[in-house]
């Protein structure tokens, strides 16, 4: 008879960037006040599972996001390098298309290459950390779960990976949102299924409508001062 595992690739939960910046693995970029909603709804989320492992990405805001989720079934969170952020020639600037250090000329030699891609840390050497992580936790809670709190790209990869689809993607296309979960359930070392919920839906709808709202005032300011 095959045992059950699942090992649950947990985000984190929403940044304080109030510059915008591609924050990467640069220190100083704890969860917001949201965010820390975010991480309780993962836990929450996760209250009923069999879970037996949590571990984190170094960077702090990985650990905000694990803390409540250990707390909650009284185990330690741990520590595995293998699921920090991806390295990008990028951090600490602003990449927006058409704003910041895209519009350089200078930085464009970064960009000749999506497939590897050119300007940050390889895919498929991203994949294989990841992959060993996985491996790792799955043998650690065998025949239980396990929880690994890491980030959008080493968790897109990494399921990129499992079904053994192509690495080069449209970031914008990433189906892992904010505090996301994915799931991946294995049969002894067989995997046999994902599945991908957003315990923090309805929070980041109601952030993506202020954003929305401020960005209207402040439209509408614009166009005032010019009458």
């Amino acid at each position: 008879m095959s045992t059950r595992t699942v090992v649950h690739l947990l985000r984190h939960g929403e940044v304080f960037n109030p510059g915008g910046v591609l924050y990467g693995r640069l220190p100083g970029f704890p969860l917001s006040e949201l965010g820390e909603q975010m991480a309780q709804r993962a836990a929450e989320a996760l209250a009923d599972r069999d879970v037996t492992i949590v571990i984190s990405s170094p960077l702090e805001r990985a650990q905000q996001t694990a803390s409540p989720v250990g707390a909650h079934h009284g185990i330690t969170v741990g520590i595995d390098p293998r699921i920090i952020e991806a390295d990008n020639v990028f951090e600490g600037k602003r990449v927006s298309i058409g704003d910041g250090a895209l519009r350089n000329p200078k930085t464009w030699r970064h960009l000749y290459n999506p497939f590897t891609p050119s300007w940050g840390e390889h895919y498929v050497d991203l994949a294989g950390r990841m992959r060993a992580a996985v491996a790792a936790a799955r043998e650690a809670a065998r025949g239980h779960e396990a929880v690994l709190v890491s980030h959008q790209l080493p968790i897109w990869i990494a399921r990129l990976d499992a079904e053994q689809r192509r690495f080069v993607h449209d970031p914008r296309r990433r189906q892992c949102n904010l505090a996301s979960l994915t799931s991946l359930s294995f049969d002894d070392d067989t995997l046999v299924a994902i599945t991908y919920t957003e315990p923090s839906a309805d929070l980041i709808r109601q952030r993506a409508a202020e954003k929305a709202a401020e960005k209207l005032s402040q439209k509408s300011s614009r166009q005032a001062s010019r009458g």
